[in-house]
């Protein structure tokens, strides 16, 4: 079985790559986030390159492409912590297609596909991107129920995150979404562990290039062991967290039933390791890590609110712990 991606699939994540190294660079994420904004300019091309509607199908305005194509434009626009509302809009058009009714698809992904309109998708005490959304599909954590709220008065909240904007939204007066919930809410715990690849990437890739030109005692600090050791682990937790992220994407499209496994052990691995990655990552930086001058804090801070959207690692594990025991039960 070969578990790389396909070509496709590999040229769309190196274009991402590409385009997003040249127009979210460091010191336009920085600028953005110190104004308290997202870059519109970025936002547009996004838009009409068709990437908010990658996974959207071409009924509804969409490319008609997969998941896993989602989720390597997912992971490229954390590495770059590209400002943009394309998270919460591609959440919120995730969590229509598929529990939404027939009227709220036709009015609402073909503007969410094109990026004409932002969404957000969330729980009620901190929504992504909600701050200008059109649309925000406000649900339980446990995927019991979700509400379609249109034009919400949302209530800003300032983060430790501000390269993305938050905002609490009370779910009154909107339309349940009547279909799989459920699903909705795995699929939007695989996009968010995703993303945390790509955060935890980029903290690796900004170490190793400072611990191999920072020197100690006349000598590069990567060659210690100790930090060596730490850098392992931080690849070892990297690469695990991309491939559970990755086997989520696979499940929610070839394998619909073992998504809830799939996205519980992918958002379990992906909290815990986004946190400890970037920690490791302002550790192994040493002093400087610590400055706001150093653009390691934002990836820390980025890990931190994408853990919470998550719901932390502790729930995931209680759930892949109890899907394993039903499925254990069954076969007896």
């Amino acid at each position: 079985m070969n578990f790389e991606l396909t070509d496709d699939q590999q040229e769309i994540k190196r274009t991402a790559h590409e385009l997003l190294a040249s127009r979210a660079t460091a010191e336009k994420v920085r600028e953005a986030a110190e104004a308290g904004r997202y870059d519109d300019a970025l936002w547009r091309e996004l838009g009409e390159l068709g990437w908010p509607g990658i996974a959207v199908a071409e009924e509804h305005g969409g490319q008609g492409l997969g998941f896993v194509e989602l989720a390597a434009l997912l992971e490229e626009l954390g590495y770059a912590l590209a400002p943009t509302p394309f998270l919460g809009t591609v959440l919120a058009a995730l969590a229509i297609e598929t529990a939404g009714s027939s009227a709220q698809k036709e009015r609402w992904l073909p503007a969410l596909a094109s990026g004409e309109a932002t969404g957000a998708f969330g729980t009620s005490e901190l929504v992504p991107d909600a701050a200008d959304a059109a649309v925000i599909v406000v649900a339980e954590a446990d995927g019991s129920s979700a509400t379609l709220v249109e034009g919400a008065a949302a209530e800003p909240v300032d983060a430790i995150d501000s390269t993305r904007r938050f905002a609490r939204v009370g779910a009154g007066g909107g339309e349940a979404l009547e279909g799989d919930v459920a699903a909705a809410v795995d699929r939007a715990t695989v996009a968010i562990a995703a993303e945390l690849v790509g955060v935890c990437q980029r903290a690796l890739d900004m170490t190793l290039a400072y611990v191999k030109e920072r020197k100690q005692f006349g000598v590069p600090v990567g060659g210690f062991q100790a930090v060596q050791h730490t850098a392992a682990q931080m690849l070892r937790d990297t690469e695990a967290a991309r491939s559970l992220a990755y086997f989520g994407a696979w499940a929610a499209d070839a394998a619909p039933d073992r998504l809830p496994i799939a996205a519980a052990m992918a958002g379990a691995h992906a909290a815990e390791a986004g946190r400890a990655v970037t920690a490791s990552a302002i550790q192994l930086h040493g002093g400087i890590g610590f400055t706001w001058e150093a653009d390691v804090h934002w990836l820390f801070k980025r890990a931190q609110l994408d853990a919470h959207l998550l719901g932390g690692a502790g729930r995931h594990r209680a759930r892949v712990a109890r899907l394993a025991g039903e499925a254990r039960a069954a076969t007896v």
